[in-house]
């Protein structure tokens, strides 16, 4: 079975942890430049359907397509990364003696030039160019040169976004993005993904539903490892599974 158009394509996935089943014949399907969210209760398979495309956890059945025809499974998580598959973690995994320009110079390069030459300054016009356009887009032009260590809890989200989207990857898993953000960080990072998803496509596993209604397009719910519903924020709150597994449960759909 063949998706068109899909970046990204799980059919029958499993993941079984001695008899419980993380992922449960799971189908799962994102398209080029879609901003896809992932909402769910603790334990509903989120985190672990992130693992499974990123190479970290491997399936004990299923197909996980990228692209055309690529089969994930068995690939080790780099091949994977050099592949063109980002992955944002909750906590944001930057350096921080380093200035906010030298993480960027330091993502874009790693693989080229190594840290030493990296700091030693000698990036390119055209990486130089290239790491302005990030700091643009992620709002960090007059922080770039402070150290990373010193910026606020959404402006490391930011950096590290930031960061992942240099290694150019045509799809970027994200995970908790607005996790402990103030409420302007919280508008600010919806305004940031909804702009990266112009160009890439975009999973985000997320809690807060008011952040939800921001940017999502299509939300997938999850539970106990499966697909119960997919569609609009509208249509997701509206079905009386979803509202009674989920939604009910955290308080915080409205109406």
């Amino acid at each position: 079975m063949t998706e068109h158009g899909s970046i990204i394509y799980l059919e029958g996935v499993t993941v079984d942890y001695d008899g419980f089943k993380a992922l449960n014949n799971l189908n799962f399907i994102v398209n080029h430049r879609e901003l896809r969210v992932v909402i769910g209760p603790n334990g509903a398979g989120k985190t672990t359907l992130l693992d499974v495309i990123s190479g970290k956890t491997k399936p004990a059945a299923g197909r996980v397509i990228f692209g055309k025809d690529t089969d994930l499974i068995g690939m080790r998580e780099y091949e994977i990364t050099q592949l063109g598959i980002g992955r944002k973690f909750q906590a944001p995994s930057i350096y921080g003696n380093l200035t906010v320009w030298e993480n960027l110079d330091l993502s874009l390069s790693r693989a080229s030039k190594g840290v030493l030459c990296t700091l030693r300054g000698r990036s390119t016009a055209a990486e130089r160019t290239h790491i302005d356009e990030a700091l643009a887009t992620i709002g960090l032009t007059e922080q770039a040169f402070l150290r990373a260590g010193s910026l606020s809890h959404g402006q490391k989200q930011w950096l590290e976004i930031g960061m992942v989207m240099l290694q150019d990857p045509e799809l970027l898993l994200v995970d908790e993005p607005v996790a402990g953000m103030t409420d302007e960080e919280t508008v600010q990072t919806g305004r940031l993904l909804q702009s990266l998803a112009e160009k890439h496509a975009i999973v985000v596993i997320e809690h807060d539903m008011e952040f939800v209604r921001q940017i999502a397009r299509t939300v997938t719910v999850l539970h106990e490892g499966t697909v119960i519903c997919e569609g609009s924020v509208e249509k997701v709150q509206a079905d009386e599974r979803v509202r009674e597994i989920y939604l009910g449960r955290q308080k915080v759909a409205h109406g």
